[in-house]
């Protein structure tokens, strides 16, 4: 009952402090003598962004604590399906493993449909629309690395010189 009550909350705070160890240690980063992005911009707006999510999180919880702690005393406690916690797990370790030898695009174009097959509710598991999200999306995030901040991606198996 302590979780359900409490849970946003503590999931906020350690959110919270999360981000503001990934900032610290991102200041931390020698700045780029080649280009105005170093290797600190992204760990700083991933941690910015992750901080005000987690403080509006908290503040949210905080401020309607009361309004909802009546709907969580009456409500039923929801089964886990540890089944698709394992299968998500499992997927994740192999795209982490695959994603150097086999490259990024590859390997991502590949997982994204698995995992959102996973997580997605039984009735709502369309494989065409998923591909096509997973295509677009992996492509955009290549376009977005490649062109936009110069990084480049594990190339894997095939060498892209695009």
């Amino acid at each position: 009952m302590f979780l359900r009550k409490y849970g946003n909350i503590i999931v906020g705070v350690f959110f919270m402090l999360l981000s503001a160890a990934l900032i610290t240690l991102a200041l931390q980063l020698p700045k780029s003598a080649v280009m105005d992005i170093g290797p600190d911009f992204m760990p700083l707006v991933i941690g910015c962004v992750t901080l005000g999510i987690a403080a509006l999180l908290t503040f949210l919880n905080v401020k309607n604590f009361k309004l909802h702690l009546e709907e969580l005393e009456s409500a039923e406690p929801e089964e886990c399906d540890y089944r698709r916690v394992a299968y998500s797990f499992v997927v994740t370790v192999v795209y982490v493993l695959i994603l150097q030898p086999v490259g990024f695009i590859i390997s991502t174009i590949v997982y994204l449909p698995l995992q959102m097959m996973i997580l997605a509710p039984v009735g709502k598991r369309n494989p065409v629309i998923l591909v096509v999200i997973s295509v677009i999306f992996t492509l955009v995030v290549f376009a977005l690395f490649r062109y936009g901040f110069k990084i480049v991606l594990p190339a894997g198996i095939f060498t892209i010189n695009l």
